[in-house]
This record gives C-alpha cells, structure tokens and sequence, in this order.
C-alpha cells in the first residue's frame, strides 16, 4: 500500500447487479477521485458476467489502488456488509453505491468534513436521489444529465456548515472507523439491506455522541434511491421509535433549504462563467 492511498480513507463499493450503473460508477471513480485511494469493490456474488468483464477491464487500468472480492454464494446485504467493514478495521470507509457517480472533489470534500470534528460520526454528501440529503428538492428524484463537471466546480466554491442529518443516507457515507468500532459495527443480523442497516449504525454512533451530518460541498449522482428490504422498516422502528418522527419531520420543514438555495447559487454562478481562452493559440 502506498502512503498516498493510505493518507484517504477507504471506499467499499457493494457490487450490485445493474451492470450500465457500475461502469459508471467506476469511471467517475477514476475521473474525481485522488490517484492512489484504495478501493474495493465487494461483491456477494451480485455481477453477472458482463459485470465481471467490466470489472476486471477496469482493475486492469485504473490508477487507484482497487481490489476485487467475490463471494461463491450470496450471504446478503447487511451481512455482506457487516464482513467487509469488520475487515477493515477501524479505518475510515466510505460506503458508496454501485450505481452512484461521484461529482469530482467528493472525496477530499468528504475527509475535510470528517477532519474538521472529531465528534463528526458519519459524512454523507448531497444527491440528486437522497432522501433528506436530496439535491435540488428534499425528498425528490430529480435527474441532473450531464452534471458532474458543473455541480464539481460549483461545490469547490462553497463554504460548509456541515449541518445536522437525521441519519446517514446510503448513496454514499464517510464512516469514522474508531466510531463505528466502538458502535459495534454494523449489525447484519436484524436487517436485510445495507440501506437500513447503515441507518441504524449511524443511530447508534450518534447514541455515542457522534454527529451525523451532510457534507455540503460535496455530490454524488444517482438515478434511483436506496430502498429497504421486508421487514427493515419494522425493526429499524422498534429499535429507534423516535427516528421516523424526526425523519417526517425533517422532510416537511426542510431544514437544509438555506444550503440547498445556496449550492443553486453557487450552480448558477458557475454557470455563467466564460470558458478561460486559450493563451496560447496564435491569432
């Protein structure tokens, strides 16, 4: 490993089925992400053939320092994810969907999040499909096509306030390692999906005093939100009865308005910038 690698925190890719998704997802790895970050691509047997071949095309060229392991035979979601963390350690992870496109930035974005609190638990960055982190409307699916460059010169502009979530959200978050060890870890037992079981690992580390909160000068793109499977909604409110009422209440009022309205600014401004001529093009 490399000390520049070692320097950034981890990014777990849970390899999914939607082949398109993840080609995407890995060139917008290799496009916004530092050289040398280490990656890993964790599949419980979901890629098919063509995502294999992708996969493997893609180990085979990218200047990030990527590994690739397959389960023989399914274990699920939580559980899957509950193996990969627990190998990490207590390194900082970033779990990020395989389907998401990160906005160039987004990385050291997110590790000067983290950095800047120690009592910062989770970082989890804005999306156009993200729940309460959604961008440009909470609660809303809103495509943005041809986005990335934009939203990254945008974001690279912003201040941060690095606001209050009610939970993580599972399109993309920055995990303190030593939180989430003293949390427990993630708990692949009383869930089925990753989404609801990363939810309930933030809640916990927040029980610990840790803060879960947005990253506000970071993006991640995606076509679709995460969603639970049967029965993860039942008992994320047994345990946490508390969380939907704060999570209803957080889509009514929309607490994050001011730095929504203030990222459609910061757009619209970068938007209106000329491109920089060319110095050296001979009149």
């Amino acid at each position: 490993m490399n000390q520049a690698g070692a320097s950034w925190p981890v990014i777990l890719v849970p390899v999914g089925t939607n082949e398109d998704a993840l080609d995407g997802c890995l060139a917008a790895l290799d496009a916004g992400t530092p050289h040398g970050t280490r990656v890993w691509l964790a599949d419980d047997a979901q890629a098919g053939p063509r995502g294999l071949a992708l996969i493997r095309h893609w180990l085979g060229t990218t200047r990030l320092q990527a590994a690739h392991t397959r389960r023989s035979q399914p274990l699920g979601e939580a559980a899957h994810l509950q193996q990969a963390l627990q190998a990490c350690g207590n390194a900082d992870v970033v779990v990020l969907a395989s389907d998401a496109r990160p906005v160039p930035g987004w990385l050291t974005q997110l590790a000067a999040c983290l950095a800047s609190d120690a009592a910062i638990a989770t970082a989890t960055p804005w999306c156009n499909a993200g729940e309460v982190a959604a961008w440009p409307r909470i609660g809303e699916i809103v495509v943005l096509p041809d986005a990335l460059g934009r939203l990254a010169d945008a974001c690279a502009h912003l201040p941060a306030d690095y606001p209050a979530l009610p939970s993580a959200v599972a399109h993309a978050v920055l995990l303190r390692g030593l939180a989430r060890v003293a949390a427990g870890g993630v708990d692949g037992v009383s869930y089925q999906s990753w989404y609801a079981a990363l939810i309930d690992l933030s809640l916990r580390m927040a029980g610990l005093g840790g803060r879960n909160v947005l990253c506000d000068n970071a993006f991640v793109l995606r076509d679709a939100e995460s969603a639970p499977q049967t029965g993860d909604l039942d008992a994320l409110a047994v345990r946490w009865p508390a969380w939907h009422a704060r999570l209803a209440d957080c889509l009514m009022h929309d607490p994050l308005l001011p730095q929504r309205q203030r990222l459609q600014q910061a757009l619209q401004a970068a938007e209106r910038v000329p491109p920089q001529p060319d110095l050296f093009v001979t009149p």
